[in-house]
């Protein structure tokens, strides 16, 4: 279907030429999502075509390595979230937005995509994109987001291990995969778990000894040794990865760990607070009653440790308690990267509705080291119980809480409400001699073993992830690519949130576009159709005329990109 290139073909399949070139000798009008274009300029500063030829090779063929780069990252950016999507959508469309008679079959591009991730390259693509995206943005760097991200599997090709998910609130069987992020949410690297050891251990052995030859401009040892405060970078995680001993290892690696108090003492007296203007990176302050205190922590002489306690007072009187090892930034310094967390939860849940985060690329299956370290099933579901229980007796306190204040309200009703709460009371009481055995049963049971270890019922293999990694890393660069643009629209939309900028590159990613070249002129003008009102017409304007400067060639041509929009 759609092939019209026929001496092409015959030449490509007799080896001919090594790939067909793009070729765009025609106009075409009204191309479905010939709007996409407009985002190829972004895709290529992103890094989508840069270092490609160094790590991947294709044999001899129709398509070449742009082709199936430049296909990939419009697939993602018009929200073609599996490759067999590619079957219901018209071959023809895409080859001209490619230069080619039509784009390749699903089939063909998971063949292409096999071939290319065969040897594991795409982490080390990935790696020297990571370097290149934290050189060209150093402060983005000096304060990193780690979290993990479990990636749940419906499968039954293998029975993986179970994880809680809190999105669902279920245990699943998932795997895990730990993204690290700049203050601003976009993602730099992520290192997959298929056997999950935790956060604490996949800082301290994986992502801390990446990051550190990794991180641009970070103190030199001589400006080290002259301020014993003064960090290489900081690290922020969530209470997962609240650990003493761990963040006192990192202080002598001289790198800041910040994190919420897992075991915060009781409130501090109001008049401590202060309001103070915390920046927001979306741009604006937002007013907090910030306190501050130095505080000890740690139960192991060997793992105490000093560090700073600054807590946030909520309108309901609530107190958040977040411990850092930073000791140059200012209180405002250390809050207000701490509640900008939800940006990193922010990618998350727009890669899964979106760029269709979760989805596994391939099924193939690999063994698991027999010396991989994994959490114990048996505490695992131990520890499940605990939390469980935990949350129904926190539910109990606050029920026998308002019971309290309902009985002060209404007299009249005291001795019902008097009787409920002896009731209620017995139950707190029985049930809390039953968690602490279940406690104690916990901390008897061990907590790792080695997969050598795990019982032959409780063994699996892992999935695959070198086509997962990277489809991953493509759309890492989509999604970079389609925040610069929303920060350029959004000069014009005057838009208070992302999302309605986000929303307008997604719309124009899918309008058509008329493609005029010229040959004489060495240019191929791409002409988007109308949108939906006269405000976005304006915006997309002004996004013509920023990428318009930046004069971009069409890859593997000579024809520079113009970029036209309907008069506002």
């Amino acid at each position: 279907m759609a092939a019209t290139d026929e001496a092409m073909s015959v030449m490509a399949s007799l080896g001919g030429i090594a790939a067909v070139p793009s070729d765009f000798q025609r106009p075409c009008e009204s191309i479905t999502h010939g709007g996409v274009l407009l985002a190829l300029p972004a895709l290529i500063a992103a890094g989508l075509l840069r270092h490609s030829a160094r790590f991947f090779t294709l044999p001899a063929g129709f398509y070449g390595l742009e082709h199936i780069f430049m296909l990939l990252g419009m697939l993602a950016l018009c929200r073609i979230k599996s490759i067999e999507q590619l079957r219901s959508t018209a071959p023809g469309e895409w080859g001209k937005l490619l230069g080619l008679d039509r784009c390749p079959e699903a089939k063909t591009l998971r063949a292409k995509i096999k071939i290319l991730t065969a040897d594991g390259n795409g982490k080390g693509w990935s790696a020297q994109l990571c370097d290149d995206w934290m050189a060209a943005n150093p402060a983005s760097t000096a304060t990193l987001y780690i979290d993990g991200h479990a990636r749940v599997y419906h499968g039954h090709l293998t029975k993986l291990p179970r994880h809680y998910i809190a999105r669902e609130r279920l245990c699943l069987r998932a795997t895990t995969d730990y993204w690290v992020n700049g203050l601003d949410g976009l993602p730099f690297f992520k290192i997959n778990q298929a056997v999950d050891p935790g956060l604490i251990r996949t800082l301290e052995e994986q992502i801390v000894p990446e990051l550190e030859p990794l991180v641009p401009d970070q103190p030199t040892q001589i400006q080290l040794d002259a301020d014993p405060l003064r960090m290489r970078f900081r690290l922020i995680f969530d209470r997962e990865g609240y650990s003493p001993g761990f963040f006192k290892r990192m202080a002598a690696k001289r790198i800041a760990c910040q994190t919420y108090h897992k075991h915060p003492a009781k409130d501090w007296p109001g008049n401590e607070f202060s309001t103070r203007q915390v920046p927001l990176m979306i741009g604006g302050h937002a007013d907090m009653l910030l306190a501050e205190r130095g505080t000890l922590i740690g139960s192991d002489k060997n793992d105490q440790l000093w560090v700073r306690e600054i807590r946030k007072l909520d309108a309901d009187g609530h107190q958040v308690a977040i411990i850092s090892t930073e000791w140059r930034a200012s209180a405002v310094q250390i809050a207000g990267p701490q509640f900008g967390r939800w940006y990193q939860e922010n990618f998350f849940k727009y890669g899964r509705e979106h760029f269709n985060l979760d989805r596994q690329i391939d099924y193939q299956l690999e063994k698991v080291d027999d010396t991989t370290r994994l959490v114990n099933p048996a505490w695992r579901k131990l520890d499940g119980e605990v939390r469980k229980r935990v949350a129904t007796q926190h539910r109990r306190k606050a029920r026998l809480h308002d019971l309290g204040i309902s009985g002060q309200l209404e007299p009249a009703k005291a001795e019902h409400y008097m009787r409920c709460a002896t009731t209620l009371r017995a139950d707190i009481e029985r049930e809390e001699a039953a968690l602490d055995k279940l406690k104690k049963k916990r901390k008897d049971t061990t907590k790792h073993l080695t997969f050598a270890e795990l019982p032959e019922a409780d063994r699996f293999l892992k999935l695959a992830t070198r086509s997962k990694y990277f489809i991953d890393t493509i759309k890492m660069i989509a999604y970079r690519a389609e925040t610069a643009m929303s920060h350029i629209v959004r000069e014009r939309l005057n838009a208070h949130h992302q999302d309605e900028a986000r929303a307008l590159i997604r719309d124009l990613c899918t309008t058509p576009a008329d493609l005029v070249p010229d040959q004489q002129t060495k240019t191929l003008t791409i002409t988007l159709h109308s949108l939906a009102t006269p405000k976005n017409n304006a915006a997309v304007a002004h996004l013509c005329a920023e990428l318009n400067a930046t004069e971009t060639l069409y890859p593997g041509t000579e024809l520079r990109m113009v970029f036209k929009s309907v008069s506002p």
